[in-house]
């Protein structure tokens, strides 16, 4: 029975939230591991109190698990029970008044605009081919542009990159959709891959294959680059651009994409519309990296912090 809650669950996040499919699994593991224990003490989801729940984070806690995940595990039990309870299993969430052990502040890292020209760079002479390089540019400059998720990235559909758009239109989270300039240079590199891209796929259909809808299309499952291929990818423009690899990843230029925004005076609403953040809160983060930033600039090259 209790499977079935959870399995009930899972669906419902994702038929109306649009929950991708790693949020799924998250809840899914979380949820299991909860059950579990619940199952080891006798009990179960339907008859857990607010005592169970408090002495399942006790037990996360005493296997030394991280306050994030201890935060995540609690959230995906609260939206369980609030879920059983619109459903009717339950008449209560004996999770609603647990307050969670909050997370552990970690600024994101972060690149700077040599770094990011460096990669460029990179992207501009590194690939097999002519058509490799127009598309590595390309992958990078909407990227930095725009400041898209890698997932919003890897599946635009190539509708959305037609008539030299001086706007793109993303689907975020949750189906939500916003509007994001272009600058020129991602323009240029939009309109040169695009050619390419038409190109292969005419040849492809004059071969029988199907037409893509995808602006980076692959003949993978999912019809489109993926992100594990593209997150070696960069990883690769890392090395050839004599950028440290360990400081590269899709989500550093996102963070790139916003600090750069923030230094040369954006305010932090339209950098919230940007990025597609939900809350403003998720973006004030971004003012913290540039008071580190500055911190390290004063420390560096002010004459009164050298100890030397």
């Amino acid at each position: 029975m209790s499977w079935h809650w959870i399995q009930a669950f899972v669906e419902a996040q994702a038929a109306e939230l649009d929950a991708a499919q790693n949020t799924q699994l998250a809840y899914a593991r979380d949820l299991k591991d909860y059950e579990g224990w619940l199952a080891d003490r006798g009990g179960s989801l339907a008859g857990a109190a607010r005592a169970d729940v408090e002495a399942y984070l006790v037990h996360c806690d005493a296997q030394g698990l991280a306050r994030s995940t201890r935060a995540r595990r609690l959230s995906a039990i609260k939206q369980l029970y609030r879920f059983a309870f619109e459903e009717g299993w339950r008449g209560d969430n004996p999770a609603i008044q647990i307050k969670g052990p909050g997370r552990d502040q970690k600024l994101p890292k972060t690149l700077s605009v040599e770094e990011i020209d460096r990669l460029l760079g990179a992207a501009q002479s590194h690939g097999r081919t002519r058509d490799d390089r127009l598309r590595n540019t390309c992958l990078l400059e909407l990227l930095y542009a725009t400041g898209m998720r890698v997932s919003e990235l890897v599946g635009l559909p190539a509708a959305a990159a037609r008539g030299d758009p001086r706007m793109l239109l993303i689907k975020g989270k949750g189906g939500k959709e916003r509007m994001v300039p272009l600058s020129p240079p991602a323009r240029d590199a939009l309109g040169a891959w695009l050619s390419v891209r038409d190109a292969q796929e005419a040849e492809a259909k004059a071969g029988g294959a199907a037409p893509s809808r995808f602006l980076f299309p692959s003949r993978g499952k999912s019809g489109h680059l993926t992100r594990h291929r593209f997150y070696m990818l960069i990883k690769e423009l890392a090395v050839a651009g004599g950028v440290p690899p360990a400081k590269v990843t899709p989500h550093t230029l996102r963070h790139a994409f916003a600090t750069h925004l923030l230094a040369n005076g954006a305010d932090l609403r339209s950098i919230q519309t940007l990025l597609g953040h939900a809350d403003v809160s998720t973006t004030e983060i971004y003012t913290h990296v540039l008071d580190e930033r500055l911190k390290e600039l004063v420390l560096d090259h002010h004459p009164l912090a050298r100890t030397d």
